[in-house]
């Protein structure tokens, strides 16, 4: 069964596509020099969606968009939409037996039909004034709203091919919401390096110190008051649109955690970069891994997670020689796009002296997250048993929270072993001996030994 929000984006995609059609046709009659209803298809008016709910009517009004805004909105989303619309562009030239070299465009790899390029969108709305082209090119070099936006783009051309021959890309996101009305999140793959961080845990399980605690409570006042601060105080002359933050401490001490739990708390996603497996030894190819995270992030109020900072952040040596250009390179990429970056990004590092000192200072807070003292490994001894589970009676959590100094991510790992051994014995009762040997398979995996 259709869901009503399908039927009212069709029936206005329906109405957007007609004024597209419309378009097309004067723009072929102008260029034919033609009779024509117009006189210029900037006399073609929208239609105007009055009141309507549909997700391209609500985008449309919450961005004003403009004339030139709508048309490569519906451009762009033709070929997904109504491909046969753009067939008229398939006629070939007789002298030359390809397409008009004017209409721009390209076929698909599978693709059928006539994909737009920067080209096709110019010759439509310009023809052949050169103003009106040269304004049109700001549509696509960022400072457009739809490409500030991430809505649409072009695509990458070979070196030395005209930037305006790269086909118009959409977002999937933005796809699917002005057709299905679904806000899907990006998976991770090739062309989003990244993965969302969710967690079942609330923040009442987050054990922290008191100082870390106080840390995070002004990044939360940041999330919530950075628009205050910024625009209606005016203090974006002075400071940088984002936050950055370091997140460090031994392993197991919660850094992940806090991430997730921090985006929980403030309603917002989190994805997690894990920037061991970004950087790349290809020249150019960390750069490009890191523009697709943050161009699709760019103005959605994403937290940014780096796992493994001191990948690419580690203390530097002097330029010896290439490989240390380029790394520096990388590293000096990853600095312009974190300070420019409007929203929160989170480093995570196991030690603090393991990052650059030049580096540390563009970040507004550092949190320790250290090795939990004796109280904090009791709360997590005693919050991380299941409330199905009950502890045998010679086992003390005071004395075991005492006795071994692990972290948070060591407790749970052991919480798990000995529970699944429970289950085993078809037992709901957790043993010492259980827990014991839990313990000890930690500490030999860490080359340790109690």
């Amino acid at each position: 069964m259709v869901s009503e929000r399908i039927k009212v984006n069709a029936s206005d995609l329906q109405l957007e596509l007609n004024w597209f059609r419309e378009i097309l046709k004067t723009r072929s009659q102008l260029n034919a020099k033609e009779e024509c209803k117009y006189a210029d298809i900037y006399d073609i008016s929208p239609p105007y969606f009055n009141g309507s709910a549909s997700d391209y009517a609500l985008y449309i009004k919450k961005y004003e968009l403009s004339f030139e805004e709508r048309f490569l909105l519906i451009l762009a989303l033709t070929p997904h939409i109504k491909p046969e619309l753009l067939d008229i562009f398939l006629v070939k030239n007789e002298n030359t037996n390809q397409i008009y070299t004017e209409f721009g465009g390209k076929r698909g790899k599978t693709h059928l039909g006539f994909l737009p390029t920067g080209e096709t969108a110019m010759f439509i709305l310009a023809g052949s004034n050169l103003e009106r082209r040269f304004s049109l090119q700001r549509a696509f070099d960022g400072m457009g709203l739809l490409a500030r936006e991430n809505i649409l783009w072009l695509e990458e051309t070979e070196k030395g091919e005209p930037a305006m021959s790269g086909a118009i890309m959409i977002s999937r996101e933005a796809l699917e919401l002005f057709t299905l009305g679904e806000d899907r999140k990006p998976n991770f793959s090739t062309e989003f390096p990244a993965k969302l961080l969710e967690t079942e845990m609330e923040w009442s399980d987050l054990i922290l110190t008191s100082q870390a605690t106080e840390q995070l409570a002004e990044i939360e006042n940041w999330i919530e008051h950075s628009g205050t601060l910024l625009h209606d105080w005016q203090m974006n002359k002075s400071l940088k649109p984002g936050f950055r933050t370091l997140l460090y401490g031994p392993p197991g001490t919660g850094k992940t955690l806090t991430a997730a739990l921090l985006g929980k708390k403030t309603n917002r996603d989190v994805y997690r970069i894990d920037l061991s497996q970004m950087v790349s030894k290809y020249i150019g190819q960390t750069e490009k891994n890191l523009a697709k995270v943050f161009d699709r992030a760019e103005n959605k109020s994403w937290i940014l997670f780096f796992d493994e900072a001191d990948a690419l952040f580690g203390n530097r040596t002097s330029t010896k020689d290439a490989h240390d250009r380029y790394a520096n390179q990388q590293v000096s990429y990853l600095l312009q796009r974190i300070e420019v970056y409007n929203g929160l990004v989170i480093l995570a590092s196991n030690l603090k002296s393991n990052i650059d000192e030049a580096f540390l200072r563009r970040f507004q807070s550092m949190i320790s997250l250290p090795m939990p003292g004796k109280e904090e490994r009791y709360r997590l001894w005693k919050n991380g048993f299941s409330n199905e589970a009950i502890l045998a009676s010679d086992i003390d959590l005071n004395e075991i929270a005492d006795k071994y100094e692990i972290a948070g991510g060591i407790i749970i790992n052991v919480i798990q072993h000995c529970s699944l051994k429970a289950l085993s014995r078809k037992s709901n009762e957790i043993q010492l001996q259980e827990i014991i040997t839990g313990i000890k398979r930690e500490y030999h995996k860490n080359r340790r030994t109690i």
